[in-house]
């Protein structure tokens, strides 16, 4: 029987047919996607890591590397004037390439064993210096936001391929099939640019997708029953559900979201039992709430979704993806100031509280951070006190995961401009994320059409002096 908004149901077998057309088969098709992650996982060759998850800190709206971690002294011995004939004029996303450099007005100290230059915008990040490994030579193929956080999720400029996370979760499955492999939290209800695309799975199958906890208030609603409905008599209507509609699933397999639809409600279910205590932030000391800065309001949202994070990865979540900044609030062509102040002094607790917070649990070593946005911005000016858009050098870092900390890789010019040693296109950063995984990026292919893909479109490998020994 077809099963479609145009099939009308004579009788009674054929109503509860239709009816469960809408939910597929539940336990079935739960099953079949964990099989499906194993056997991906277990084809794949892979060598022994320590990184068995990822929490990527994304500031999306391109954060200013020449403020932050890339110390540029000549900046301000040349603020004022125009670009030095020297360089390549560069493509900017407001045509500011002719505009007076603008000076950095931070202070700056060096950290660590290392000597890592770090302004005074993340003094607390500082105190974690010889756990950072800070890449100065990153770019991008993006120069608008749209391009830029695409390219950085998904290693496209354009839409439609699948996502980092997604990536993750094909290749190694779940560690604990009670709750989501990739979840995704933002700092607002804003949406990020290019919406659920940056966390989806493409042309791969969807039950690999990121999965959205809300920004605030309960991170997953409706975990809870309705009153009156116990846990047997769930379970009892989802086999019921299963076997009305084992068949329809059976026979539409290619059909990917119907397929994430059913997974999604076997899913709840599991997390009905597991999820409450992972994301129960009530079971936490007041003094760690206070390391990651909850009991302050600038700091409150960042820390409780860094403290999120960290219970979700002791939890056995693959990748936890955190948007700081929402909607692109760091974007800052004008009043950079005023705009990275705000945003910087509400993430620099919350991540050194997550740095330090892994480390005493022991689970830094097993856990990689990365800290990054789409871009950086221009040593250039916009609007007298803003900074354009910089995807051909800016800064990202890690921590964790077997990355060596302490040391710097890569540089960009004497101004901040373009990245001139051990350039890191995204493709390369990705590719490096997966080797730390203990994946072999060269290995992780997808067939799509008849075509074999890969999240670095065969162009990106792996950045093997990071690792620590």
């Amino acid at each position: 029987m077809s099963c479609n908004r145009f099939d009308i149901p004579h009788t009674r077998r054929d109503f509860l047919q239709s009816a469960g057309c809408g939910f597929g088969a539940v336990a079935l098709a739960g099953l079949m996607s964990e099989q499906r992650s194993a056997a991906a996982a277990a084809q794949l060759p892979q060598r022994m890591a320590k990184a068995k998850s990822v929490i990527f800190l994304f500031m999306e709206g391109g954060p200013s590397h020449l403020d932050t971690f890339d110390y540029k002294p000549l900046l301000n011995k040349l603020a004022g004037q125009s670009l030095p004939a020297s360089f390549k004029p560069p493509i900017t996303a407001m045509g500011e390439a002719k505009s007076p450099l603008l000076e950095c007005k931070r202070t700056w100290k060096q950290y660590g064993q290392g000597g890592l230059w770090i302004s005074d915008w993340f003094q607390n990040v500082a105190q974690h210096a010889d756990d950072l490994a800070v890449i100065h030579s990153c770019a991008s193929s993006g120069i608008n936001h749209a391009g830029g956080v695409c390219s950085m999720n998904t290693g496209s400029v354009f839409g439609g391929r699948p996502s980092l996370g997604a990536w993750a979760s094909y290749g190694l499955g779940t560690e604990n099939k009670n709750l989501p492999g990739f979840v995704v939290i933002k700092d607002s209800e804003a949406t990020v640019v290019n919406g659920v695309r940056n966390w989806g799975t493409g042309f791969m199958p969807a039950v690999y997708q990121g999965v959205e906890f809300n920004s605030d208030g309960v991170p997953i609603k409706y975990l809870d029953n309705p009153k009156g409905v116990d846990r047997k008599r769930q379970r009892d209507k989802l086999d019921l559900l299963g076997e009305l509609n084992r068949d329809y699933g059976a026979s539409r397999a290619s059909n990917t979201e119907l397929d994430a639809r059913i997974r999604g409600y076997e899913l709840a279910y599991k997390m009905q039992a597991e999820a409450p205590q992972a994301v129960d932030l009530s079971k936490e000391s007041e003094a760690t709430k206070k390391l990651y800065g909850m009991d302050n309001e600038a700091t409150a949202v960042y820390g409780r979704n860094c403290l999120l994070a960290r219970r979700l990865v002791e939890s056995g979540v693959r990748f936890v993806q955190l948007y700081s900044g929402a909607g692109s609030k760091w974007d800052s062509h004008k009043g950079i100031e005023v705009n990275h102040s705000r945003l910087c002094n509400a993430v620099d607790k919350p991540i050194a509280g997550l740095l330090a917070d892994l480390k005493a649990r022991g689970l830094l070593d097993e856990t990689l951070v990365i800290w990054g946005g789409e871009f950086g911005r221009t040593p250039m000016s916009e609007q007298g006190d803003g900074r354009d858009h910089n995807p051909t050098g800016f800064t990202m870092w890690m921590a964790g995961g077997g990355v060596k900390g302490g040391q710097t890789y890569g540089a960009t010019d004497d101004l901040g401009l373009y990245a001139v040693e051990d350039r890191l296109h995204v493709h390369d950063l990705h590719s490096t994320i997966l080797y730390l995984l203990g994946i072999d990026h060269t290995q992780l292919v997808y067939t799509h059409k008849g075509r074999p893909e890969r999240i670095d479109q065969n162009e990106g490998h792996p950045m093997t002096r990071l690792l620590g020994a």
